[in-house]
This record gives C-alpha cells, structure tokens and sequence, in this order.
C-alpha cells in the first residue's frame, strides 16, 4: 500500500503554488521553465504527497497552470468547479484537502471536507469571522476529521528561541506583552489592491493580517485571551487618503507586482493570470470608495491567566517588521525584527535581549534558516506531511484548530469593539468556556 497521500487542492492561489503544489510535485529547482521551480530539495514532498485535484472558480487559471506543466513534462492536474466540490470529496474520498482560497471561502471548503470526514489543512487566517469560526470548531467535533492550521509565523528560528526561554521559565509568568508591528509601503499598499481591501472577503486586515500575529503572542504567553478592546482607522488609503492626487504609492503598486499587464491582465506568482478574481476591465486603486477596512489599529487583550498585551499596527510604513517586549515575574525577552522597504536588516534585528530581574542581561544572536518566511515554511511543511519533529512537540508548533479560532475571534472582536467602543469578550464569541 502506497505511504503517498491524496491531497484536493482548494484555490489556485500564489500562497497555494508556492506553500504546497509546487513543493509537493517535487518542482524545487528554481531554473526550471523560467523559474516556475520553487524552493529547495529540501522543499520537496513527492515523497509524501500527490495533487489529486485542484478546486477553484477561475478555470482559466487552473488550465493555464497545466499548460505550464506540460511544457516541463508533467502530468496535469484535473480542475474541478467548486459547485462540484461536495460530489468530488464524496467520490475519491482524499486523504485531506488543502484550502488556499480567499480567506472568505474557507468555512465553505472546511466545513465540506468534514461532513465527508475527510482531514483539512487551512491556510490562515482559518475563516474571516468568529461565527464561521464557532461552526468549524462544532463541525469538527461532529468529525473523524481534524482542521490543521498554517499559523507559520510560530516557525522562525527567533520566535521558537523566545518560547524556548518562556517554557524554561528564564522570565518566570508572563506577566505583559507590547507588540509594535509595521507593514511596509510596497507591501502595506499591495493589500488595498487585493480582495482583501473588502472586509467580506478578508474580514478586514485584524484578521487576515493580525491573527498570524495574535496566534504568536498566544503561544508565547501560553494562556487563553479573554477580552480585546481597540481603536482603529482608515488613514493612508481610500478615497480621503492624503496622499491623492499625486499616488506616491505608484512605484509600490509596481513593486508588489499587483499592477495590469500590458495586456490588461493581472499576472501574479510564477507569471499566472487573474482573469477572473482582476478583471482588466475593473482595475483597482489605492483611492477606491469601496475600500471598507483599516490600515491603522491598535488593541489591548486580557488573558485568563492574568497577563495582559497590547497590540498596534500600520500598513504604511518606511520598514517592515515589529518591536516584541515579553515581561515576566522574573525578567524581560525583547527581540526586534525589521528590514527597510528595500530589504536590508534593521541594526540589532534578531538579536534577542534576555534580562533577568535579579541576574544579568545576555544578548542571543538568532540564525535564520533558508526557506520561505526565514526558514519557517519548510520547516511547517514537515510536520503537516512528513509528521512532527521532536521539537515541534516540544514547543507545540502546530497550531490546534481552537488556537486558530482564538486568533480569528480577536481579530473579529476588534472589528466589533472599534464600532461599538467596547470590550469584546472572546470566549463568548466562540461559544467557549473560559479559561
């Protein structure tokens, strides 16, 4: 019997090519057909893995990607329309399904594979609102099949290395947290061209952005978020951005790569078109009306343990990156990461400073590995195909599917409480006890 895995693939997107299809055909040879290829060979996962099919909206899309594959040789993948994806999971029963779809898909295809008990590995954020959330944890309850969650940004050498040093108790109980994080101009802008400007596809950027982030200060704080409130806004984009009419983005739009063709097609990854999601006769602007998200928020959050957190970002900022302080009732981790607009370190970025209240302070210098997002991707991948590593259990790498919805109920309960202008109990949103 064959050790191979049968994957359905759901939504042909970038994220989805260069996080799992590529890898799992084996195409890690970055030359290959113009530098279709991804990654490294220690990228490749044809040993674990087969693509059995891909479900997506955009069949122009999906077939232009097979033509790609013939020209290097390979066998396609068969489409399959997402109206049909109930009859297909009923059909070849597949080991799992991979959702890299529009965040706004998700509890569909999640929800589907586990009617048919079939496993899910889910890009994140999981689903856009704590209400889908709350179904997919129900459903999965009701399942033989599991929901696992690509919260990568757990992965990165610096960030296994802080909750190395909170594990080992260096800092005593975390006590507070204080998150300073900043998306750069190029790839800040790149999102208000994207579904994403629109919170019924993203659920605004607290959750497709910020879950990635409330995942990781979980983690590390090691306790269940009880309470969010914020503040939050629309500063740099829509049509009152400050910044029209002279779009001194221009060159960011460019940069991204989220810009028309010639043609007047989008071409993304690996050069493959959007002529379905950006239509040449609908292009987008960093000034549209229908803008609807914010690009500048900032929140507190209460845990059930007693420790607290704050939280601010913008996505419009000369460097890309965020200022982490971790207290304790023993000492301090603080640890900054951050490169400018064109990609060279910030000074001291990943060095990790540990002061002990009543000791000394060291400075840790952090490695990162090679590897999509510092290392972090290759190593996820590992654990979803090929099975976790020792440390991965040690440290709880993988990300449980309450984990995730923890993650998307703070983002939604920020939404809330910027419109309300009131604390959002976070357990209720899920329908979870406390604690």
């Amino acid at each position: 019997m064959s050790s191979i895995r049968r994957y359905v693939v759901c939504g042909l997107s970038a994220r989805g090519l260069a996080s799992f299809v590529l890898p799992i055909l084996g195409l890690t040879d970055r030359t290959a057909d113009g530098g279709f290829g991804y990654g490294s060979d220690e990228d490749d996962l044809s040993e674990y893995a087969e693509v059995v099919a891909i479900v997506d909206t955009d069949e122009a899309r999906v077939a232009e990607f097979n033509q790609a594959l013939e020209r290097l040789g390979r066998t396609t993948i068969p489409f399959v329309a997402q109206a049909q994806y109930d009859e297909l999971l009923a059909m070849i029963r597949p080991d799992a399904v991979i959702v890299t779809s529009p965040d706004h898909t998700h509890a569909e295809y999640i929800l589907g594979a586990l009617r048919h008990d079939v496993n899910v590995i889910t890009e994140k954020p999981m689903v856009t609102t704590a209400a889908a959330a709350r179904a997919v944890l129900a459903a999965e309850r009701e399942s033989d099949g599991t929901v696992q969650v690509t919260h990568n940004f757990r992965y990165p050498a610096a960030h296994r290395e802080v909750k190395r040093l909170i594990q080992a108790g260096t800092i005593g109980r975390v006590t507070r947290v204080v998150m300073d994080y900043h998306v750069d101009l190029r790839h800040g802008a790149s999102y208000f061209l994207r579904w994403n400007r629109r919170r019924e596809f993203s659920g605004g950027l607290q959750v497709h952005k910020s879950s990635h982030h409330f995942d990781l200060l979980n983690w590390w704080i090691g306790s269940v978020p009880e309470e969010i409130f914020g503040y939050g806004a629309l500063n740099y984009y829509g049509p009152s951005s400050p910044h029209r009419p002279d779009d001194p983005y221009f060159l960011a739009q460019e940069a991204a790569g989220v810009s028309p063709t010639e043609g007047g097609s989008r071409k993304g990854l690996f050069g493959l078109h959007y002529p379905q999601q950006y239509p040449a006769s609908q292009p987008l602007s960093l000034y549209d009306a229908e803008i609807d998200i914010e690009d500048t928020y900032s929140a507190i959050v209460q845990y059930a343990g007693g420790a607290s957190m704050t939280y601010s970002v913008d996505f419009s900022s000369s460097w890309e990156g965020y200022r982490v302080s971790i207290g304790g009732t023993h000492g301090s981790v603080e640890l900054l990461h951050g490169r400018t607009v064109d990609g060279a370190a910030l000074p001291a970025s990943d060095q990790i400073t540990v002061s002990e209240l009543f000791g000394p302070t060291r400075v840790l210098e952090v490695v990162a590995e090679t590897g999509g997002h510092g290392g972090a991707d290759p190593l996820m991948r590992h654990d979803l195909f090929a099975g976790p590593s020792p440390e991965s259990l040690e440290l709880g790498l993988m990300a449980t599917s309450t984990e995730a919805a923890y993650a998307v109920a703070m983002g939604d309960g920020l939404v809330e409480s910027i419109a309300a202008h009131h604390p959002v109990h976070l357990p209720t949103l899920l329908a979870l006890p406390p604690g």
